[in-house]
């Protein structure tokens, strides 16, 4: 029987918020993940990290500057920080469960370094916001060491890192051996950690890269035949949260992107997801997207729920 292949993205709703929330996500994943394993599928895991990647920059931030010694870890650092803590809670969850199921095949989690470009145009406007709210003494300082703030009325200021396109999958080799060998892969995790290529060097960027863009360039690296993107809502829709609002079953290529042309996708969550979807479909053949809830990831599979990107 030929090989079936899927990258399932899991969105923030799928992994929550806090460390008891996260595991308890991790659980209920663990299922939906086992159902495809169980079903023949190869299964390869991308997850978010915002709200993780978020609490470690600042935990290592405030214990710098209480205990003498010790320096805050950069953008980079905390990345790998989250990949490694969600990931052992994600393949933990996902072996437990398949053997529970009588399946026995080893879960890895990949530290994955992705790369990016310096000189992206997201750069030069930092939209991506992370840690703590600043005071306007701690703002004027993170300016100085040549990082980009803003100010939240009523809040006070927040750091803005860049969300520069990724680009190549450092670890992609690995990544490729352990899903032939039929093992369930975690990589990529929160898009990877960004990383800019230095001669023989890779050096870490202040920078976040998109979940979903980084789930959609791994898709295409694997060959994957199912990109499947799960996030908060069931369906994708036109003309979201006003009274015409129209829920999306299926859109080809061309709807897609002129849907995008349009303006129908908000840039900061649902457009990342359809850009990745269309990318991955019109660089193969016989491909397809799918964007739902993790509730609805089995309905939308079989094309029963959900909405499916195809050529």
């Amino acid at each position: 029987m030929p090989k079936k292949r899927i990258v399932m993205a899991l969105g923030h709703k799928a992994m929550g918020t806090n460390l008891p929330e996260q595991m308890a996500a991790a659980e209920n994943m663990s299922k939906i993940i086992a159902d495809f394993v169980q079903e023949g599928w190869q299964v390869a895991v991308v997850h978010s990290n915002a709200p993780q990647v978020g609490m470690i920059h600042t935990a290592m931030n405030e214990f710098g500057k209480a205990h003498e010694g010790y320096t805050p870890a950069p953008m980079s650092v905390c990345s790998a920080m989250s990949q490694g803590y969600i990931g052992y809670d994600l393949q933990n969850a996902i072996r437990s469960e398949l053997i529970r199921r009588g399946i026995y095949k080893a879960v890895s989690t990949i530290l994955t370094q992705v790369t990016v470009d310096p000189y992206d145009e997201a750069s030069h406007t930092p939209l991506k916001s992370i840690g703590r709210f600043l005071t306007a003494e701690e703002a004027k300082a993170e300016e100085e060491k040549g990082n980009f703030v803003r100010q939240v009325p009523g809040k006070g200021f927040q750091r803005m890192v860049a969300a520069p396109k990724p680009i190549a999958i450092v670890e992609i080799d690995a990544i490729r051996t352990l899903l032939d060998a039929g093992q369930i892969v975690i990589a990529c995790g929160g898009g990877g950690i960004p990383v800019m290529v230095q001669g023989a060097r890779l050096k870490g960027a202040s920078a976040v890269i998109e979940k979903d863009l980084a789930a959609g360039l791994l898709a295409k690296e694997v060959d994957a035949d199912v990109l499947m993107i799960l996030t908060a809502v069931d369906n994708v829709t036109l003309n979201y949260g006003q009274p015409n609002e129209s829920p999306i079953s299926a859109m080809n290529l061309d709807e897609a992107r002129d849907y995008i042309r349009q303006g129908h996708f908000e840039f900061a969550s649902m457009l990342p997801k359809v850009e990745a979807s269309v990318d991955f479909v019109e660089n193969g053949t016989g491909r397809r997207a799918v964007i739902t809830s993790p509730e609805k990831a089995a309905a939308g599979l079989a094309g029963k729920a959900g909405t499916s990107i195809h050529e």
